[in-house]
């Protein structure tokens, strides 16, 4: 399969771009090769693109391998890898290469989808590309275009932007794409970047990632050009962020209708923003600001692809407590706490404290359920019984769901798809998504949320903050955290960690751990601890996890023990919460005594972060 100089640059690209699954190369000692290509741009003109390579393939394992490089990459319904050195223990992974090849075979996956349901084929397929401030987004952001642009897509590059921002570029006029990228690692260090991927129909789920993720490999693994060194002209530069600050100024204008200023519903209220270094900054300036809030003391707003000053995490305590001393130094009414990519976020009360986790979902479900008394709300199977209680208490209905953040929103899709009314899902994590607004997890939307409520209560006449609306919410009363690392090789460690997990669910169902059932939740036929879906289309698994209520003949049920895959590192989650005082210390001690010594699973989990846990 060897491309001569005289070959024309149509057909070379042709061939390289619109092959679903290339054939591989026969087994070669060495090849080099030096080639030209071009590829269509929204200026309708040819971009050329200078490729050099060598590549070395003695035998089929050498493939395999390299294509393991980019099946790796995926995580869940995200791709994320290393793309800068400096973390000890991990090599470079998310190359320049492997990020084409990704972003090439998303173009074409996106135009065979518009095809499909066009029925026809299509030109012109338009995608746009934010990225946060991370320092490897320059580079890695040529490679994206690079890769669209193989694929035969007109390219809009917004720059800085917000994950939910990019989603939102494919639906609000006059921009409306048929698809966007962004590119991020979320909260993880400086070091790490990634893909997110969304299409008018919303994020793209764990098994489309992987499809791509394998198309991409075959292309890394076979490909003649590895990596385009050049890309003249640039794309489509576009200003999406300010439409997209406008359309959530209009939203809190419209729905505070303020009686005596209605364009500066905000005035007198001083609200303070801690962006972190991420792409947040701009709520600061082009909403809260524009609207007539007060942002004097607002925290670490430019963005630095260093995160100098903390992580940009909601879950974060650094980030929460300065947010919270800022608050406070204040006066401020309300403190808001972005992750990098703005899909995530947290918030201070005027008391300063913190709302994250089950308090920011039983915040958001309390004015959730004002609006839709009744409603399902969706969440991740780590919230507390207390929760469940809050929600029920307040009429509304609580699901507990697989954890991860796609898990938790695509079962709020199927469950309304089916009739069954539910307008929140909501991951501890942060992640908060709304049917009202096309189900996409959007941090800067759910703080658009708490302050119209928070205005509201004033016009109402309330003195109370927005945490007066969850102050009957119960803390549990311990709550633990471990993680057992898989050992050996990192690409065993999936079908390690299944069968640990599985072997955890066989232990509990034939009665060997005393007291503990398998968790399931009645309100819509979710069972088997969270993981499987009874209904007639089960979702796809993408990690395995049980969920287990502990019970004892004093005190009854008194907590729950949760493990699960990481997608993220080769290692299982556990997570344990109690209503009794040295609960999780017994749960811990009984997990380590009759579950992980009894069945060998110390042999594949290394368990040091449980015996630290029962010896301190």
């Amino acid at each position: 399969m060897m491309a001569s100089a005289s070959t024309s640059s149509k057909v070379f690209h042709r061939n390289l771009s619109r092959r679903t699954v290339p054939a591989l190369f026969p087994p070669l000692k060495s090849l080099s090769t030096h080639a030209s290509i071009a590829f269509p741009c929204s200026s309708r003109k040819h971009v050329h693109v200078k490729c050099s390579v060598t590549m070395k393939y003695d035998n089929e394992a050498v493939i395999d391998e390299e294509m393991d490089k980019v099946r790796r990459l995926q995580n869940g319904s995200d791709v994320r890898g290393v793309a800068l050195e400096g973390e000890k223990g991990r090599t470079v992974d998310l190359t320049p290469a492997a990020v084409e090849a990704i972003a090439e075979s998303f173009g074409e996956w996106v135009i065979k989808a518009i095809e499909r349901d066009r029925g026809c084929p299509v030109e012109d397929v338009r995608v746009s590309l934010g990225r946060d401030p991370r320092k490897s987004g320059s580079s890695l952001s040529t490679a994206v275009l690079a890769g669209l642009g193989r694929a035969g897509c007109m390219v809009f590059d917004m720059g800085l932007a917000t994950t939910p921002a990019c989603f939102m570029s494919t639906v609000l006029l006059p921009f409306s794409y048929d698809a966007s990228i962004m590119m991020t690692a979320s909260h993880l260090p400086y070091t790490r970047n990634g893909l997110k991927f969304f299409t008018k129909k919303g994020g793209l789920t764990s098994p489309e990632v992987e499809e791509i993720c394998n198309i991409a490999a075959w292309k890394y693994a076979n490909r003649l050009t590895k990596v385009s060194t050049m890309l003249t002209p640039r794309p489509m530069q576009v200003d999406f962020m300010s439409a997209y600050a406008k359309h959530l100024c209009g939203i809190i204008k419209e729905r505070v209708n303020h009686p005596r200023h209605y364009d500066t519903p905000l005035r007198g209220f001083q609200i303070i923003v801690n962006a972190g270094n991420g792409s947040g900054g701009f709520f600061t300036w082009d909403v809260l600001d524009k609207l007539g809030a007060d942002t004097f003391g607002s925290l670490h707003l430019n963005p630095d692809g260093m995160f100098p000053n903390h992580i940009p995490n909601p879950e974060d305590w650094t980030a929460m407590s300065l947010t919270r001393a800022a608050v406070l130094e204040n006066s401020a009414e309300l403190g808001i706490v972005f992750d990098t990519d703005v899909d995530r976020s947290g918030v201070v009360d005027r008391k300063g404290n913190p709302i994250n986790g089950d308090r920011l979902i039983a915040l958001m479900s309390a004015i959730v359920l004002k609006e839709h008394p009744g409603t399902i709300i969706v969440t991740d199977a780590r919230t507390s019984m207390a929760l469940t209680r809050f929600i029920t208490d307040r009429g509304g209905h609580h699901c507990l769901y697989r954890v991860g953040y796609r898990n938790v929103i695509d079962k709020g899709v199927q469950l309304n798809k089916e009739g069954i009314e539910t307008h929140l899902m909501m991951e501890t994590s942060g992640h908060g998504a709304l049917r009202e607004n096309y189900f996409l997890d959007d941090g800067a939307y759910m703080v658009v949320k708490i302050i119209i409520e928070l205005v509201r209560m004033k016009l109402a006449g309330s003195k109370d903050g927005i945490g007066s609306l969850i102050e009957d919410l119960e803390e549990p009363l311990e709550s633990v955290e471990l993680r057992m690392n898989i050992l050996g090789e990192p690409r065993h460690a999936k079908a390690k960690g299944t069968e640990a997990i599985e072997t955890f669910r066989n232990y509990i169902e034939e009665g060997k751990l005393e007291g503990w059932e398998l968790d399931a939740c009645g309100d819509c036929w979710v069972s088997e601890g969270c993981l499987v879906d009874s209904n007639d289309i089960p979702a796809a698994i993408d990690a395995h996890m049980y969920r287990a209520k502990v019970s004892d003949g004093v005190n009854g049920q008194y907590g729950w023990v949760h493990l699960r895959q990481s997608i993220h590192n080769p290692n299982i989650a556990v997570n344990m919460q109690s209503t009794v005082s040295g609960g999780c210390l017994f749960m811990a001690q009984a997990l380590r005594d009759k579950f992980l010594v009894p069945s060998g699973m110390d042999k594949t989990l290394d368990i040091g972060q449980i015996v630290k846990y029962i010896q301190s």
